[in-house]
């Protein structure tokens, strides 16, 4: 077998744009990856384009090959765009293998080690802007089995919070404490907004709520502000979104950057750069909570790391999604009690639907952390993407 081609699909997800790759071989047996990386789209599809003429010819099953050819070559290696490409290759690279064998690629990563990965929802906030409505979604949230919710309580802040944001936050995190208690762990989002003095101050006002962790308190330009926050409070700090490399994920962890690790398969290698991660996280006992924020292709492949991973520890997904998500991706994902189950179809499950993917063409997206429109991530006709 050998690749013979790649196509790129860039789809309007509301937030952002998912961005799949589809590799194509010579025996009619196609995989999909995920690089989407918001609002990087372009580059990231010239990033696909640059891969293209090192992956013709090559056998899919040679990912380890392909894998660290195509980052030693580069020159300028590592960087989320790089980074980014060479995951969502590798993920098509291992969902082709799985097709090829008619094996679902968890049993190739090694087999389960759980049935079925613990999860915590992001998004299930949207439109919500004060303490009292947070609370209510929390609610709706829990009653729908979720064991932890995730959000970013600092409105449009950056460096400091003014103390009118600082009582709105903690009223915010009371309030959705109290919806939760006693179901469902709290997980407090910071997107690495805070100079370390706001950090510290946030980080000790935060422990009367334990919570499992605080994400990225401090602006994320350098490991060693983390590692000094972190050295000073007692809630445990989670990071690893924008570490793409082993050797990044490495030098948190000899830093003592962080109590969790949260490298997103769709940046840091695919399959290939997330096991040798998982390896590092382990040795060290780190746990291993991947980043998935994003679309439907991340997510699968993001459960199969999750079953197949004895250091796996919870996993991140998407409260709901839009409702084109159902016409673009054929995916047969279960939640219940708790716990995301991974499909048993070949590979990674799912296919792409090339018609619905055109009728939902790239759009313009900006980050909405910093103008006041944070938790606006979901058209109103949002709907559920998994089955109970």
């Amino acid at each position: 077998m050998k690749i013979t081609g790649l196509k790129t699909f860039c789809i309007d997800c509301y937030r952002t744009n998912w961005t799949f790759v589809k590799i194509l071989t010579d025996e009619g047996i196609s995989g999909i990856g995920e690089g989407t990386l918001e609002y990087k789209e372009n580059a990231l599809l010239g990033a696909f384009a640059d891969l293209e003429h090192a992956l013709v010819g090559r056998d899919p099953f040679d990912t380890e090959a392909i894998w660290s050819e195509n980052y030693r070559d580069a020159y300028w290696r590592g960087g989320p765009v790089l980074m980014s490409a060479l995951s969502a290759v590798d993920m098509a690279l291992w969902d082709v293998k799985g097709k090829a064998l008619g094996l679902p690629v968890w049993k190739l990563l090694g087999g389960k080690c759980r049935e079925g990965v613990p999860c915590y929802a992001n998004g299930w906030f949207t439109g919500a802007r004060e303490p009292e409505e947070f609370a209510a979604k929390a609610e709706a949230a829990v009653a729908k089995g979720f064991k932890g919710l995730k959000w970013d309580p600092f409105g449009k802040n950056f460096r400091q919070l003014p103390p009118d944001a600082f009582k709105k936050a903690m009223r915010c995190v009371a309030a959705v404490k109290a919806a939760v208690e006693g179901k469902a762990e709290i997980l407090i989002e910071c997107h690495g907004r805070f100079d370390v003095p706001t950090a510290l101050r946030l980080c000790n006002a935060l422990e009367e709520y334990g919570p499992y962790w605080v994400e990225e308190p401090v602006i994320p330009d350098t490991l060693r502000a983390l590692a000094d926050v972190r050295s000073r409070v007692r809630v445990p700090i989670a990071c690893g979104e924008r570490l793409y490399t082993v050797q990044q994920i490495f030098d948190a962890i000899e830093l003592r950057a962080c109590d969790y690790l949260q490298p997103d398969s769709s940046h840091a290698g695919g399959f290939t750069g997330m096991k040798k991660i998982a390896g590092v996280c382990e040795a060290r006992q780190i746990p291993f909570c991947a980043h998935n924020p994003s679309g439907p292709v991340a997510n699968a492949a993001t459960l199969a790391l999750g079953v197949s991973t004895p250091g796996y520890c919870i996993h991140e997904t998407l409260f709901d999604d839009v409702p084109w998500r159902a016409d673009v991706i054929d995916e047969d994902v279960r939640f219940s009690g708790g716990l995301m189950y991974p499909s048993d179809r070949p590979g990674l499950g799912i296919e792409l639907d090339e018609k619905a993917a055109a009728a939902h063409p790239k759009a313009d997206h900006w980050l909405r952390h910093y103008i006041g429109t944070l938790t606006d991530i979901r058209p109103p006709e949002t709907r559920d993407y998994w089955h109970t």
